[in-house]
């Protein structure tokens, strides 16, 4: 249906002009009296013209049509590709960093009366990497899995937390939560895998002290996971959201896979949230999540 009308489009003014023009021949032969054999070659002239010209132009036509839809096919040809190598990509990180609590459950495994907390420990580490690679595949595909609303903010984080609580007391570190009586717009599945990444990453790089998580009001609700941690180099902070970034802390970790972050930074753009990071090396970290007002309107009117 496209391809006809723009091949009408292109052809319309031709045949319009040429049916005029054998129109105003027939008349003129008409009121002067020209022979109606001369008329007959002048206006089997015009069509032939007509029709030769629209023969050429329905040709052309298909011919862009042709390329269109050739250029359309390697556009979403290249797009498919980039998407497999994009995953192939993820899946060798995330290979990497599942293999170090496999490799230490079978090194525990070998003990005779192997621990039994420490056996959790990296199993739990296991299930976070599994639940990771589950949310990645569905990732792509997560407007028709999301449901927004209305969710009370400090039950949401208690969950969250409690979930880490064999790591909070396997490290000796405390958990502070404050201020979080807040009513918040989101899905409380995605926003749920985003606060526990952040949480993994503030276990992980923090060896004293603890963890703090707070709401403040500040162009939106803001909630804060702060944490007593190593923190992070200032030539680092720019590139912290990249896939595969780990810094120098993941280097010298060597265990990170600089998955984390950048999944949370992507399911906060589809959930209309902001991520952002202030950090300082040796003073730890804060991860402020913001939820803006005039996001939380827009979506509370849609």
């Amino acid at each position: 249906m496209l391809g006809k009308n723009k091949f009408w489009e292109k052809s319309k003014a031709l045949i319009v002009t040429n049916a005029l023009l054998a129109a105003v021949l027939i008349i003129a032969g008409v009121l002067y009296n020209i022979e109606s054999e001369f008329l007959f070659y002048e206006i089997s002239f015009l069509l032939l013209i007509t029709v030769a010209a629209s023969v050429i132009s329905y040709r052309k036509n298909k011919e862009d049509i042709s390329d269109t839809k050739d250029k359309e096919t390697e556009d979403i040809r290249d797009t498919r590709w980039e998407q497999m190598r994009e995953k192939e990509d993820f899946f060798a990180l995330w290979a990497h960093q599942i293999k170090t609590p496999i490799a230490a459950l079978k090194l525990l495994f070998q003990d005779e009366e192997p621990s039994i907390g420490d056996c959790k420990r990296e199993l739990f580490k296991i299930e976070n990497y599994v639940s990771m690679a589950l949310n990645y595949l569905r990732f792509e595909d997560m407007s028709g899995d999301m449901v927004l609303e209305k969710c009370q903010l400090e039950p949401l984080i208690k969950q969250v937390v409690k979930k880490f609580s064999t790591i909070f007391i396997y490290q000796h570190l405390t958990v502070e939560l404050k201020d979080l009586d807040k009513e918040i717009l989101t899905d409380e599945k995605w926003f749920s895998f985003v606060l526990e990444q952040v949480l993994s990453n503030a276990l992980k790089y923090t060896k004293t002290g603890g963890i703090k998580i707070f709401a403040r009001d500040n162009a939106g609700i803001e909630i804060v996971i702060r944490d007593t941690g190593v923190g992070i180099k200032s030539e680092d902070l720019p590139r912290v959201f990249e896939k595969g970034y780990t810094g120098y802390n993941g280097r010298i970790d060597k265990k990170a896979s600089g998955l984390g972050l950048y999944m949370c930074k992507g399911v906060c753009d589809k959930l209309g949230h902001k991520i952002r990071i202030e950090s300082e090396a040796g003073r730890g970290t804060d991860v402020i999540i913001t939820i803006t007002k005039d996001k939380l309107s827009n979506l509370t009117k849609m």
